[in-house]
C-alpha cells in the first residue's frame, strides 16, 4: 500500500458521437477520477429532472473500473497467495501463543492475586493518609489563621492599627482563598471590611482629637518661639550696647581700647531650632521637641500612615488641608468683646504656632503636604493680619500701643523668617504707621512735658545720694565735671531738667523700638527728625510760653537761665544716644553737629532775665535825676545812682556764678551793661536835662569808669579777652563821654576815626548832649555859645560840629 496520493487520471473519451450525453459521461469521469465534488453534477441531473441519466452514467463507470480491477488482481494475484500462506502461519503461530499466553495468566493470577489484595489494602490505606493529610494542613491553616487573628485582636485591643491592617491584609493575601472552612471564609469576608472600617473610625476620631489639641499646643509653642525671639533681640542688644561701650572706651583712651566681645553662649535655646525639635515631634513625638515646649506629630503621623495603608492617602491629605485651612480661618477671628492690645499676643502667638507646625509637616511628613499648599496658606494668613493691623492702627490713638502691637508683630516676623516665611507685607504696614505713631509720640510727650514744666518750682535740684546724682546728672551726661561731687549735693538746675531729659530719652527709646525691626537698616535720619520735631516744637516751645507765663522774678529767670544752659548738653547726649541706639558711629554725629534746637526758649530765658534785671537796674538809675547837671565841682566817688547799681551788680554777679555759667552771666551783663549805658545817654539826651556843665561830663565820665571797673573785676570768672566784650557794653556812654571831652571833637567828621572811636554813636544825639553842654568857665570853652572876642578853640570846634551835624540832618 503507498501511503502517498494517487496521480489525477486523465480519462481519455470512447470513440463515439458528441452527443451531450457522452460528453456529460466524460465530464463525470474526470471529476471522479480527479477525486472531484460531484455535487454540481448531482443538481444539475435534479434541476434537469434526468437523475436516471447520472444514474446509468455512474453504473457505466463503475462498469468501466471492474475491469481494471479485474486487471490489477491478475497482476497481485501470485501476491495474494502467499500473503495467504503467511497468514495461515501466522495463525497456527497465533493459536499456540494464545495457549501459552494462557498458561501463563493462569499462573500470573494465581500468583498476582494475593499482591492485589495487599495493593487494594495499600491503596485504601495510602487514600485514607492522604485525606488525613489534607484534614491535618486544613487544620494547621485554620490554627495559622485563628492565630493570625487572634494577633489581628491584640494589635485592635492595643490601638495598634497598623500592625492590625498588616495582619488583616496577611489574612486576605494568604489565608482567605486557602481557607478549607467555608464558615470561617464567610466571616473574614464580613468580619475585614469591617475591621478596616473601624480603624478607620478610630484613627480619624485621634486625628480629630489631635487637631483639636494642636490648636492649643499651636499657640504655646508660637509664644515660645517669639518669645525665644524676644530674648534672642535681647541678647543682640546686650552685646551692642557692650560693642559701644568698647568703642566708646577706644574713642576716649587708645591705650585702653577693647577691639573684640566675646558673645555669651546661651543654653537655653537649642541651635537647631530655638526648642522645637528637628523631626517634627515633640517631647511626647519621639524625636525630642528640644527646649521647653514640644509638639507631638505621632497620631497626625499615624492617620496619615494608616489612611496609606487603607489606599486613602489621598483623601486624606485633602481633608488634612481642609481641616487645616478652617482651623487658620477661625484664628483669624477678632474677638470686638476683648480689646485688640490684650489679645493681639495670643492672636500672632496662635498663627505663629499654626505656621511653625506646618513648616514641620512640610519637612518631616513624607509628603501629606505641599510647599505650594503651604505657601497658599501663608498668602492668606499675610493677607488676614495685613488687614487687621491695618484696621487696628487706624483706631488706636495711643503710641505705647502702636507700640506694644509693633514690636510683637516684628518678633512674629523674625520668628517666621527663621522658617522661611516672607514677611515684607507685614513690615510694609508697620512702616506705613511709622508717621502716625511719631504724630501719636509728640502729642504724649507735648502732655507729659507740659506737666513736668507746670510742676517746676524754679528751685535748685537737691541730690542727697549717689544714686540720685546718677539718675538724674550722670545718665543724661549733664555734669560738667568727672569727679563725683560730695553729697548732699545742690544741683545748678531744678528738677525740670531731669524730668524733661528722662521724657526725651523716652522718645529716642520708643523711636528707635520702632524703627528697629521693621525692614529697614538704616533710620538714624529719621529718629533724627523726629527728635529735632521733638525738641524744637515741642519741649522749646512749652519752655518759651513757661518763661512767658510762669517767670516772675529775677531768681526763677536766672533758674529757667541756668536749666538751659545744661539742657544745651543734654540736647548733645540725645543725639548721641539716638544714633547709638540706631547703630550709627558717634564720629558721624560730632561731625554733623546742628543749631542748638531750644535757641528760642533760651534765648527767651535771657531775654526775660535781663529785662528783669534791667526793671531792677531802672529802679536804681531813677536816681540819676538826681545829679547837678551844672555842678561846680566834678564828683570824685560817682554819682549816687552808679554807686547803687554797683552794689546790686556784685550781689547778683556773686548769686548767678553758683548758678549761671560763664557764658550766659557774660551775656546777661552786657545786656544790663548796654542798658545801663543806653540809660545814661538817655539822660543826658532827655528834655529834662537843659543844661550840661563840664564837671557834670566828668562825673559821668567817673561813673562809667566805675562801671568799666566793675567789669575789669569779673575778670575771674571769664576766659582772657572776655572783660574786654563786657566793657563794649558800655560803648554808647563811654564814646559819647569821650567826644565831649575831647579836644579835637571835629575829628568826629572823619568816618576813620568815627568808625575807629566813635562807631556806637548817633550823631542826633551828639548834636543835642553838645548843644546842652555849657561852662561858665573860661578855663575850658570860655564864652561858650557868645560872641565875644574870646572863644575856646575846643568851644569853636564843637560849634563847628554841631553846625556840620546839623547840616547833616
Amino acid at each position: 500500500m503507498h501511503s502517498s496520493k494517487p496521480p489525477r487520471r486523465k480519462v481519455v473519451p470512447a470513440n463515439g458521437d458528441d452527443s451531450g450525453d457522452k460528453l456529460d459521461q466524460l465530464l463525470l469521469s474526470s471529476a471522479i477520477c480527479n477525486n472531484e465534488d460531484l455535487g454540481s453534477f448531482i443538481r444539475k441531473a435534479f434541476i434537469s429532472g434526468k437523475p436516471e441519466t447520472l444514474h446509468h452514467h455512474l453504473r457505466q463507470f463503475a462498469r468501466s473500473k471492474e475491469s481494471e480491477i479485474e486487471e490489477v488482481c491478475k497482476a497481485h494475484y501470485q501476491d495474494f497467495i502467499l500473503a495467504v500462506d503467511d497468514l495461515r502461519s501466522l495463525l497456527s503461530d497465533v493459536d499456540s501463543l494464545k495457549s501459552s499466553l494462557s498458561d501463563s495468566n493462569s499462573k500470573l493470577q494465581s500468583v498476582a492475586r494475593p499482591l492485589l489484595s495487599s495493593l487494594d489494602a495499600f491503596v485504601e490505606t495510602r487514600n485514607v493518609s492522604k485525606n488525613v493529610n489534607l484534614a491535618i494542613e486544613s487544620v494547621k491553616t485554620c490554627i495559622q489563621l485563628t492565630e493570625v487573628c487572634s494577633r489581628a485582636n491584640r494589635h485592635l485591643s492595643g490601638d495598634n492599627f497598623y500592625m492590625a491592617l498588616k495582619c488583616v491584609d496577611a489574612i486576605e493575601r494568604e489565608y482567605l482563598d486557602k481557607t478549607p472552612s467555608s464558615t470561617l471564609k464567610r466571616m473574614l469576608e464580613k468580619k475585614i471590611p469591617e475591621i478596616r472600617s473601624h480603624i478607620e473610625r478610630k484613627v480619624n476620631k485621634e486625628f480629630g482629637d489631635w487637631l483639636v489639641e494642636i490648636r492649643v499646643v499651636s499657640r504655646n509653642l508660637g509664644q515660645l518661639a517669639i518669645g525665644q525671639a524676644s530674648a534672642a533681640r535681647q541678647r543682640e542688644e546686650d552685646l551692642r550696647i557692650k560693642q559701644r561701650q568698647a568703642e566708646e572706651q577706644s574713642r576716649l583712651s587708645l591705650r585702653d581700647c577693647i577691639y573684640a566681645l566675646e558673645e555669651e553662649e546661651d543654653d537655653e535655646i537649642a541651635a537647631s531650632g530655638g526648642g522645637i525639635g528637628e523631626d517634627g515631634y515633640g517631647n511626647n513625638g519621639g524625636g525630642g521637641g528640644g527646649g521647653i515646649l514640644g509638639f507631638d506629630l505621632t497620631p497626625l503621623y499615624r492617620a496619615y500612615h494608616i489612611h496609606q495603608t487603607l489606599g486613602l492617602e489621598d483623601r486624606f491629605k485633602q481633608y488634612y488641608f481642609e481641616n487645616r485651612k478652617l482651623q487658620l480661618t477661625s484664628d483669624f477671628q477678632v474677638s470686638s468683646m476683648t480689646p485688640f492690645l490684650e489679645s493681639h499676643q495670643t492672636f500672632f502667638a496662635q498663627i505663629a504656632g499654626f505656621f511653625v507646625v506646618e513648616d514641620r509637616v512640610l519637612r518631616t511628613g513624607g509628603g501629606l503636604i505641599s510647599k505650594m499648599e503651604v505657601e497658599n496658606l501663608w498668602e492668606i494668613a499675610v493677607s488676614k493680619m495685613c488687614s487687621v493691623l491695618e484696621d487696628q492702627f487706624s483706631r488706636m490713638q495711643t503710641a505705647n500701643h502702636l507700640l506694644l502691637i509693633k514690636d510683637y508683630v516684628s518678633l512674629l516676623g523674625v520668628t517666621l523668617r527663621r522658617f522661611g516665611y516672607p514677611i515684607d507685607a507685614l513690615l510694609d504696614v508697620l512702616s506705613k504707621h511709622r508717621d502716625k505713631y511719631h504724630e501719636l509720640l509728640l502729642s504724649d510727650c507735648r502732655k507729659q512735658i507740659a506737666e513736668a514744666l507746670s510742676a517746676d518750682k524754679f528751685d535748685q535740684m537737691l541730690m542727697k545720694k549717689e544714686y540720685e546724682y546718677s539718675m538724674n546728672v550722670l545718665s543724661f551726661q549733664i555734669q560738667t565735671s568727672d569727679i563725683v561731687p560730695a553729697f548732699p549735693y545742690v544741683a545748678p538746675f531744678s528738677s525740670t531738667v531731669p524730668d524733661c531729659c528722662r521724657i526725651v530719652r523716652s522718645f529716642i527709646e520708643d523711636s528707635v523700638s520702632f524703627m528697629s525691626y521693621g525692614g529697614q537698616l538704616e533710620f538714624y535720619e529719621v529718629v533724627k527728625k523726629y527728635l529735632d520735631r521733638l525738641l524744637s516744637e515741642v519741649l522749646d516751645e512749652g519752655l518759651v510760653k513757661l518763661i512767658n507765663t510762669s517767670v516772675n522774678g529775677v531768681s526763677q529767670a536766672m533758674q529757667v537761665a541756668a536749666n538751659m544752659t545744661v539742657l544745651e548738653r543734654a540736647c548733645d547726649f540725645f543725639f548721641r544716644h539716638a544714633a547709638q541706639l540706631s547703630g550709627v558711629p558717634l564720629r558721624m554725629v560730632e561731625r554733623s553737629r546742628r543749631q542748638f534746637p531750644l535757641r528760642k526758649a533760651r534765648d527767651a530765658a535771657e531775654e526775660m532775665l535781663s529785662g528783669l534785671l534791667k526793671a531792677k537796674v531802672d529802679g536804681f538809675m531813677t536816681l540819676i535825676e538826681n545829679v547837678n547837671w551844672m555842678a561846680d565841682e566834678p564828683s570824685q566817688s560817682g554819682n549816687e545812682y552808679v554807686n547803687e547799681v554797683i552794689i546790686y551788680l556784685e550781689i547778683l554777679v556773686s548769686t548767678a556764678q553758683q548758678i549761671l555759667p560763664a557764658q550766659v552771666l557774660k551775656r546777661v551783663l552786657q545786656r544790663v551793661l548796654s542798658h545801663i549805658s543806653e540809660k545814661i545817654v538817655g539822660a543826658l539826651v532827655s528834655d529834662s536835662v537843659k543844661k550840661i556843665s563840664v564837671n557834670a561830663i566828668t562825673g559821668i565820665d567817673v561813673d562809667i569808669r566805675l562801671l568799666e571797673s566793675f567789669a575789669d573785676n569779673q575778670a575771674p570768672l571769664f576766659p582772657d579777652g572776655e572783660v574786654d566784650q563786657l566793657k563794649t557794653a558800655l560803648a554808647e556812654s563811654r564814646q559819647l563821654i569821650n567826644l565831649l571831652q575831647s579836644n579835637h571833637p571835629e575829628n568826629f567828621l572823619n568816618p576813620v576815626i568815627r568808625e575807629r572811636s566813635y562807631n556806637t554813636l548817633d550823631y542826633r544825639k551828639v548834636v543835642a548832649v553838645s548843644e546842652k553842654l555849657r561852662d561858665p568857665s573860661d578855663r575850658l570853652f570860655g564864652t561858650f555859645g557868645s560872641r565875644g572876642p574870646r572863644q575856646n578853640p575846643k568851644k569853636k570846634s564843637l560849634d563847628a560840629l554841631i553846625k556840620r551835624l546839623k547840616d547833616v540832618s
